[in-house]
């Protein structure tokens, strides 16, 4: 192939595939009524380009999945994968913004079409549930449709197309078992465990003699300030206590394992560590896109209340109630935000040993001259 084949030009027109996307707008009120409604064309368009955004975030979660599941993750990766998570959080807030672009039409406006969506519903969307699935929603979590699994909506080859998901292991697999391989929990005469536990014992003692020793205070303050504080019994007990963590695993209530939820628990702590910077980010990362989801999941809720109230959803589910339930049960990341709770202030933070501190930080020697 010589220079000129291989650098040949192309029109924008069908570099992009204009032709296909501008005419992939196909108003039902037309082709049955023979008479448009207007609002339908917003409607279209707005679900069109929900899809094309479904697109590009899953074709970041596919690469950061690949670069993640492996035995050892190579650390030159680590920024990429950040770089490209924060452009699915990017993404998602253009989601959100567009459900203020749908609520430009009234619920009036709506009614003048709705009659022709019958039976199609976002529930029926599969690049939706892939996206789901590769950040590891379990299926054992999911509000079933209808009563029905929730890929019983699909052909049986997307059906199978999401199985395949489940069972290569997700994101939320792939970040655990990451985080159980994270060293310098147990370096040497350092146990990072004894010390945390050392560390809020110690907390707790000293600001439970400050709460009662306060002249500032009355007894129902102190009862309530003791109360926010907490204790070693209270929700410091899945940490402390492995046997407790296990327990809530079996239940349900927790899905990282003990080993994995102690390591994202000193990334957080010992943060400003240079070398735990970008650990730091990557979790921080899981969680906002958690947060978007459930914030759009809301939103979309919200926006369905507001044009149809108590109706039921075109694809026959409750609508508004399906929706909004969604938002409570679907997210997906909830240990590390459960991190959160077992946070201790800076200042009661155990020393790391002088050499756990020279691995975690940046350190430089010049060749001395011969």
């Amino acid at each position: 192939m010589n220079s000129n084949e291989k650098y040949t030009t192309i029109h924008y027109r069908n570099y992009l595939g204009l032709d296909k996307i501008l005419d992939a707008q196909h108003l039902r009120s037309v082709a049955v009524e023979g008479e448009e409604a207007h609002e339908e064309m917003l409607f279209i368009i707005v679900h069109q380009v929900y899809e094309l955004w479904f697109k590009q975030i899953i074709h970041e979660l596919e690469s950061v999945l690949v670069m993640f599941d492996q035995d050892r993750v190579d650390e030159k990766n680590i920024g990429t994968c950040i770089g490209r998570l924060d452009r699915v959080i990017e993404i998602q807030k253009l989601l959100n913004a567009q459900i203020a672009v749908m609520e430009s039409m009234t619920p009036l406006d709506f009614l003048d079409f709705r009659n022709h969506l019958f039976p199609a519903s976002g529930f029926q969307s599969f690049q939706f549930r892939m996206i789901e699935n590769l950040l590891g929603l379990p299926d054992e979590a999911r509000l079933t449709y209808n009563g029905c699994p929730y890929f019983s909506v699909f052909s049986d080859e997307n059906q199978q197309k999401l199985k395949e998901v489940e069972s290569k292991g997700t994101l939320f697999d792939a970040m655990a078992s990451w985080l159980e391989r994270t060293p310098f929990l147990n370096v040497g005469d350092f146990n990072f465990l004894d010390q945390y536990k050392a560390a809020v014992a110690k907390m707790i003692k000293k600001e439970r003699n400050a709460i009662k020793g306060s002249a500032y205070l009355d007894m129902h303050e102190v009862e309530m300030r003791l109360k926010m504080l907490g204790n070693t019994d209270t929700y410091f007990q899945s940490v402390l206590d492995k046997e407790r963590h296990d327990e809530l695993v079996s239940e349900g209530k927790l899905r990282m394992s003990y080993k994995a939820t102690i390591a994202a628990l000193l990334i957080n702590l010992y943060r400003d560590e240079p070398l735990l910077h970008l650990p730091f980010k990557l979790l921080t990362c899981f969680i906002e896109i958690d947060d978007m989801l459930t914030t759009w999941r809301y939103r979309h809720a919200q926006m369905v209340q507001r044009m149809l109230g108590n109706k039921v959803g075109t694809g026959g589910s409750s609508g508004f109630a399906y929706l909004n339930e969604t938002a409570i049960k679907h997210p997906i990341f909830k240990d590390l935000h459960n991190i959160s709770t077992l946070l201790i202030p800076r200042s009661e933070l155990p020393d790391l040993p002088v050499e756990i501190k020279k691995q975690l930080g940046y350190y430089y020697s010049s060749m001395q001259k011969s």
